[in-house]
């Protein structure tokens, strides 16, 4: 099974609309996020929400890791998690400001 480590996805969703971030998983994969990273390039501060989605479930409160999380302006935020998907799964993003950028860091395994 080779694994590749890579960035595994990169997003600057528009505000208040929940964005797909990374995957849905494929099959025959496994994917190890190590960390995720928030960036505000904003002059205010912002709030923004992470759910994991399982095997394609639709949006529901048992999914979020991090919920409405206040970022200051000009400030990275990171999570190093060790985070695990399998086939179908799917992380996805929601910003109330255009000014986020998110990205995941980490290994897909096939």
């Amino acid at each position: 099974m080779p694994t590749l480590y890579k960035i595994l996805g990169q997003v600057a969703p528009t505000s208040n609309t929940p964005t797909l971030f990374y995957g849905p998983v494929g099959t025959g994969v496994n994917t190890v996020i190590s960390t995720l990273a928030i960036c505000n390039r904003g002059s205010s501060a912002a709030t923004y929400r992470i759910s994991l989605r399982e095997n394609g479930a639709g949006d529901s409160a048992k999914q979020y890791l991090v919920f409405d999380a206040s970022i200051p302006a000009s400030t990275t935020a990171t999570y190093t998690l060790g985070i695990t998907l399998n086939a179908g799964d799917a992380i996805y993003v929601f910003a109330n400001s255009g000014n986020l950028s998110f990205q995941a860091f980490g290994s897909e395994i096939s």
